[in-house]
């Protein structure tokens, strides 16, 4: 009998707690404000995957980020193009829940082999906290390439419409109607849309030239906007700077071809060569066995 009232007691004493960490948790979660998204994009899968936690998490822990860390942050995902879509505190939320979730993963599968669940946590969650940044690094890698790529051709295309009468705003909206898709163009319709909300050009352009961070956006930047200021013909100006973004294509393209032996040497030295050794050799070794039986 006493041991009936002890079960009963522990399990009320567990019912108890559950419902209070769960008024906890509920609590908390009506305290964090809906973010309004009207104007944002929307987050990438795998922060739209997790959003309400992520969002949930990122309303407790962005006071505690430092300034400075969130503004070097801030320009990483300026960089990346998604500084409309996560903010630092959301994307520093996003990393510790990937972290949780593949460390649970983790400890599944070391339960399921039966082993030790401690490494496969710290593993998992280690692999959860750092895919986040190797994922922005290589998209940060993406676009800059795909901008190296496509801007001769926007620059002809602006040019070609200058040319022709239009005046640079509206030469850039044609660019970014018949332009290849890209990095490049969306930045151009986000420069489009900025100055239609009202921002100087000249602001606009210095925008766009710092969240791309390329030398080649930079220099066109700053020659419209020196153009822009002296009154100097732009159809020109912008034909050069085509021409000279299409010589760099060029000269890239060159020294990675240049590079391209010199990369291949290590697979083919610790790869290709052994198992080509081993195909070769694989015979004459059996006819020595053989000889020698």
């Amino acid at each position: 009998m006493n041991q009936q009232w002890l079960i009963a007691g522990f399990a009320m004493a567990a019912g108890l707690s559950f419902a209070l960490i769960a008024w906890v948790v509920s609590r908390l979660a009506a305290e964090v404000p809906e973010q309004d998204r009207i104007w944002l994009d929307p987050p990438p899968l795998g922060y739209r995957l997790l959003w309400w936690p992520v969002q949930w998490l990122a309303h407790y822990i962005g006071p505690l980020l430092s300034m400075a860390w969130q503004n070097a942050l801030l320009l990483r995902l300026r960089v990346g193009g998604v500084d409309y879509a996560l903010n630092p505190a959301q994307f520093v939320a996003g990393r510790l829940i990937w972290g949780l979730v593949f460390g649970g993963v983790g400890v599944w599968l070391a339960q399921s082999f039966k082993l030790d669940a401690w490494m496969p946590f710290f593993g998992g969650f280690l692999l959860g906290f750092i895919y986040p940044v190797v994922w922005l690094k290589d998209r940060i890698d993406v676009r800059r390439r795909e901008t190296l790529k496509s801007l001769p051709f926007m620059l002809d295309l602006i040019t070609l419409c200058v040319e022709s009468g239009l005046n640079l705003s509206g030469a850039i909206q044609q660019a970014v109607d018949k332009g290849p898709s890209g990095a490049l163009k969306d930045e151009f319709a986000r420069l489009l849309r900025d100055v239609r909300a009202g921002r100087p050009r000249s602001e606009a352009l210095r925008e766009l030239a710092q969240r791309m961070d390329l030398p080649a956006v930079s220099s066109f930047v700053s020659t419209l906007i020196q153009a822009e200021v002296t009154g100097m013909a732009l159809g020109p100006i912008l034909r050069a700077q085509a021409e000279q973004r299409r010589v760099e294509r060029f000269a890239r393209a060159e020294k990675l071809a240049m590079e391209a032996p010199v990369k291949l040497l290590f697979p083919l030295i610790f790869f290709i060569f052994p198992c080509v050794f081993a195909i070769l050799m694989f015979p004459i070794v059996m006819k020595f066995m053989e000889a020698g039986t």
